[in-house]
Formats: C-alpha cells, sequence, structure tokens
C-alpha cells in the first residue's frame, strides 16, 4: 500500500472519531495527515511526511479549531429545565390569589400551581402573570398589564 493512502485512510478515520467527539481535535489532527498524504503523493520521504503532518496539524489547531469551536459551540448550551424552565413564564390565574386567606392558583402550560402574588396584592381570575420565583410546590407571580 503506498504511503499516501495510508495517511489518506488516517485521515478518514480520524474525521470519523471526530463525529463522537466533536472537540474539533482529530480533525485537525486529520488536517494534518491530508497535508502528509499530499507530498506523500509527491513522493516526499518519511520525515517530510511527518513534518508536513505535524505543521499542517499546527496550523489546524491554531486558526482553524478557535472558529470552528466558537460557530459549532455558541453561547451557553444550557436548557433550564424542571422549575428553572417556570421561570419567566406566563400563567393565567386559575384560581383568584388572595395574599389574606393564602389562596391561589396559576395554570402554567397545563399544569395547576399554588401561586402567591409578590406584591402581596391580589389579583383576580384570569389575569396573566409571569412567574418570578419558584419555591418548591408554589409559584411567585407578578401581575403582567
Amino acid at each position: 500500500m503506498e504511503p499516501w493512502m495510508i495517511w489518506v485512510i488516517t485521515a478518514i478515520v480520524l474525521a470519523i472519531i471526530e463525529m463522537f467527539s466533536m472537540s474539533f481535535f482529530s480533525l485537525c489532527l486529520a488536517f494534518g495527515a491530508l497535508c502528509a498524504a499530499v507530498v506523500a503523493g509527491f513522493g516526499a520521504g518519511l520525515s517530510g511526511q511527518f513534518l508536513l503532518f505535524a505543521a499542517g496539524s499546527a496550523v489546524a489547531f491554531i486558526f482553524v479549531r478557535p472558529v470552528m469551536l466558537k460557530y459549532f459551540l455558541r453561547g451557553d448550551r444550557t436548557v433550564p429545565t424542571g422549575i428553572d424552565a417556570l421561570l419567566g413564564r406566563v400563567g393565567k390565574v386559575s384560581e383568584a390569589i388572595d395574599p389574606e386567606m393564602g389562596r391561589g392558583r396559576v395554570a402554567i402550560d397545563g399544569d395547576d400551581w399554588k401561586a402567591v402574588s409578590v406584591d402581596n396584592q391580589p389579583i383576580a381570575f384570569g389575569e396573566r402573570v409571569e412567574i418570578v420565583q419558584v419555591e418548591s410546590a408554589t409559584v411567585f407571580v407578578r401581575k403582567i398589564d
């Protein structure tokens, strides 16, 4: 088997590994392997192949990897779940919120939660409210004007 074929196979294997890791580390090495395959195809010796493999990989690490990481892994990838996902959501009062009686319920996406007004004011049935805090099974709400 020709040396350039081995470098191409190496590049393909590294690219496949990259699909599972998404760190862009293996992709940089694959780029270096392709560079080595090119010079191997033109008849460069083993030391020249490894030199270009190292140089190509280094160039990819310095210039390509940061761009790829920024483009593909931009922003905060955490998605709020559970109770944290309720913050900022809008609900509808399903039982009037009465701070003096300690009563009140809010419907949010089909779920009914015990509700407390953050400004300690009553909120009528059917009003739209925003969830500002969650403690245990109680949501603290603010009326939306």
